[in-house]
């Protein structure tokens, strides 16, 4: 009966913490935690790297919804002839590396309608 009552009690806790990944899955993480005999602080530490993975998650969909993206566009499907001040590959090298996203640069990359698409 305690442990009825302690779940329900954290559920509560986690849900006024406004942690809802960790609401959801620290039941499967405390079973695993139990089995495997982790320490305290590797069972609180992977719940929260579980909750802020999901917060990413969850805040890269919002962001692809907001920017209402036409599905299907990709680089791949980017004609590169259609402007021809745009370096193929110039912008291939780009998101080939990573090193723009270390230094916090933008990328942006803007068209026009196509009224084919």
């Amino acid at each position: 009966m305690s442990q009825t009552i302690d779940a329900a009690r954290l559920t509560l806790l986690l849900n006024d913490l406004r942690l809802p990944a960790i609401k959801q899955g620290w039941a499967a993480f405390a079973e695993r935690a139990d089995k495997e005999g982790w320490p305290a602080a590797r069972f609180l530490a992977s719940l929260a790297e579980h909750e802020i993975a999901e917060r990413d998650r969850r805040r890269i969909e919002r962001h692809l919804v907001e920017a209402r993206l036409l599905p299907g566009k990709t680089l791949d499907s980017f004609e590169f002839e259609a402007v021809p001040m745009v370096s193929k590959a110039h912008v291939m090298a780009i998101c080939a590396g990573d090193s723009w996203i270390d230094k916090g640069a933008k990328l942006i990359l803007i068209g026009g309608a196509d009224p084919d698409s």
